[in-house]
């Protein structure tokens, strides 16, 4: 559960416009401080906005955060550390910072799960939860296959910090 303290932060809670909705994120710089200011410092340059929800594996996922929505990029920031933690676990709504197989390799891409993945607990980086909106989530146009990958997805419309 979110510390009330961190909860009651609009510096820290991200308002992320779907056609569906709006979804409400509350930032977890308790567990991740540079993952939560890369969330923050991109999401004030409007990076976010327009990004495409690229791969959606319906029961587990929906990832975005490439400006090239091909999952193979991600910000002109360097990449940043792995802050894997044993004080949350990846539950309905965990938004996570999505890497390659390095795991200091995050940088821009996240992902909202639609369901509880604990199996991805220790191996990336929690970096918010969603507080409202689930429901918006849960629309967003699914892929296909093993590797969620989504003809003409859904987009960000607008992401923008509350505070």
């Amino acid at each position: 559960m979110t510390d009330p303290a961190v909860a009651a932060d609009l510096s820290n809670t991200v308002l992320m416009e779907l056609k569906y909705g709006t979804v409400t994120i509350q930032l977890r710089p308790d567990l991740a401080p540079l993952a939560a200011e890369r969330i923050r410092t991109l999401t004030a340059k409007g990076f976010y906005d327009g990004c495409k929800f690229f791969r959606v594996i319906p029961g587990f996922m929906a990832l975005t955060g490439d400006p090239t929505n091909t999952g193979m990029h991600g910000s002109d920031l360097p990449n940043l550390p792995a802050e894997f933690t044993d004080q949350a676990s990846f539950l309905t709504g965990t938004v996570g910072m999505a890497r390659t197989s390095d795991p200091n390799s995050a940088n821009s891409q996240f992902f909202i799960d639609f369901a509880p993945a604990t199996f991805l607990d220790g191996n990336y980086t929690i970096v918010g939860q969603v507080t409202a909106g689930m429901e918006a989530v849960a629309q967003i146009k699914p892929g296909v296959g093993q590797s969620g990958s989504v003809t003409d997805p859904d987009s960000i419309l607008k992401m923008t910090m509350a505070g």
